[in-house]
């Protein structure tokens, strides 16, 4: 039988992040943000406990002499998994497959016997997600079996399984001369610009109901956001249009709402949930940058969420001098983007049936 989870425990830690401070809507360089927002928040809710993922440390009952790598599950223990969504545009791959598994995936994504990264990766065009309750089950699903998750539930009162999910778009930013467009850049100094994410121009520019994408997406941003973006534009307060910015914010952040609510029929009384938005600025030549947008937590019949909104016609910005250039900070009905409210919605966990 397992023992009774400790809960106060891993509450305590939520508690204990859901304090730490966070800034959102500014372009910063990719390392900072992961580095400074999900690396470190994501240490904070695991802080004290073993943590599990590589597949050898599985090995305990391995009936060959691998048994000897496996872990002591006695001990307070966690097992991370590790899932992300980005659209399937090459224009800013490399962004993902050196900073992002580098700096997020080595430390919380499953590893394998040959040392390989085992993460739920998935492209839907535009980012976001092609359906949040199946991204969530799948990434349930795959974490570990039932033999191996009941002998970490018998092992010790504290411990738990982590999920970590980070959903990201993208939106390209060109310059020319004196004037920065958002939508649109090059893929390298050689080529013409052209749309990014062209999914998200393309289904607010030229939308066609029977290109399956388009509608996605349309559906991610609702219906009034569809129709205000496609017929208005807006602005920072020194005229540059960053209406595919603010579009590809809000599918990002309706990703991170939909696949949180879906968490709540996915994970047990001992697991916990740990969710990002971002949104990734594709700049020609140069290293890319990323928007932080929100962030998530399911736990103990509780979603927290703190981030921009998702309401098109309540979103501004301005350029500031950051890092010896010139970044964009996006608004939102007129919020401050390092201190937002966080959301709370409750709901019924849903039992392991090996207590």
């Amino acid at each position: 039988m397992s023992i009774p989870f400790d809960a106060i425990s891993a509450q305590k830690r939520i508690d204990q992040f859901w304090c730490l401070p966070a800034s959102f809507g500014m372009e910063r360089n990719a390392y900072h943000n992961y580095l400074n927002e999900i690396v470190s928040d994501r240490y904070a809710l695991i802080n004290g406990l073993q943590l599990l993922r590589d597949e050898l440390q599985f090995a305990a009952s391995s009936p060959t002499d691998m048994q000897i790598c496996g872990a002591d599950l006695s001990l307070p223990s966690v097992v991370t998994t590790l899932a992300y969504t980005n659209c399937g545009d090459r224009i800013h791959q490399g962004e993902v497959t050196k900073r992002y598994r580098d700096v997020v995936a080595s430390r919380f994504a499953t590893l394998s016997e040959i040392g390989e990264l085992k993460l739920e990766a998935f492209f839907p065009a535009g980012g976001g997600t092609d359906n949040g309750a199946t991204l969530a089950h799948v990434t349930v699903a795959h974490q570990m079996d039932e033999p191996l998750r009941r002998r970490l539930y018998e092992g010790n009162p504290q411990s738990m399984v982590l999920v970590a999910t980070d959903l990201k778009t993208h939106v390209g930013r060109l310059e020319e001369g004196e004037k920065r467009i958002y939508g649109k850049t090059r893929e390298s100094p050689w080529r013409e610009p052209r749309h990014a994410c062209g999914a998200i121009v393309g289904a607010l520019s030229d939308y066609h109901p029977h290109n399956m994408i388009h509608r996605r997406i349309r559906d991610d941003l609702g219906e009034k956001n569809f129709q205000y973006l496609s017929t208005q534009r807006i602005f920072t307060d020194d005229g540059t249009d960053i209406t595919m910015a603010v579009a590809a914010a809000i599918v990002a952040i309706r990703g991170i709402r939909n696949t949180a609510m879906a968490m709540t029929q996915e994970i047990d009384e001992r697991g916990l949930a740990h969710l990002t938005a971002s949104t990734t600025v594709n700049r020609p030549s140069r290293d890319d940058l990323v928007i932080y947008l929100a962030r998530a937590t399911v736990f103990n019949g509780k979603v927290r969420i703190q981030s921009l909104g998702t309401r098109a016609e309540l979103y501004g910005g301005k350029l500031i001098k950051y890092a010896g250039e010139r970044r964009l900070q996006l608004t939102y009905d007129n919020l401050d983007g390092d201190c937002l409210p966080v959301e709370e919605i409750h709901y019924q966990v849903k039992p392991s049936g090996l207590c």
